[in-house]
């Protein structure tokens, strides 16, 4: 068995109608599970340990603008319309180029939230870093790596 190179795992940000791939500027994207952990000790010495569910999110600390890019352009839109609720909601698809078929792998999409954690930046450019918030809402499917689509439940 041969261990999977991290290009393997890919990361995608659907905006409008449009998959953006993240990590032109990224050296490191690691979704943190947070799980709920409840560890109950008993008078005899056992202990009991209680996973209740996560509260995944993961950190885009260095995302730097670009023009044209959906995803810069929804960012903006954040800050210049301070959006809160379902007008922060995309969604992120995780592929598995490992298990690629030709033209499709593994993916699993998942509804997100997008924190805008500050913008500006140094003199690099025009940076705004921010945070997806997981909703647990998964879908399974295939991503087709030519037109960029996902196929729920194939």
């Amino acid at each position: 068995m041969a261990k999977i190179q991290r290009k393997y795992l890919a990361h995608y940000i659907m905006v409008g109608d449009t998959y953006e791939l993240l990590g032109s500027d990224l050296e490191e994207f690691s979704p943190e599970m947070n799980a709920k952990v409840e560890i109950k000790r008993n008078i005899l010495g056992q202990t009991d340990v209680i996973i209740s569910g996560y509260e995944k999110a993961a950190e885009v600390d260095t995302y730097f603008a670009e023009e044209g890019m959906p995803l810069f352009e929804k960012l903006q839109q954040i800050l210049d319309k301070d959006l809160v609720l379902d007008d922060l909601k995309v969604q992120v698809l995780e592929v598995k180029l490992w298990t690629a078929d030709g033209d499709t792998c593994a993916a699993v999409q998942e509804d997100a939230y997008i924190e805008v954690m500050s913008y500006g930046g140094d003199n690099n450019g025009y940076q705004i870093p921010f945070k997806l918030h997981f909703t647990g809402k998964k879908t399974a499917g295939q991503f087709h790596l030519t037109d960029k689509t996902f196929t729920a439940g194939v």
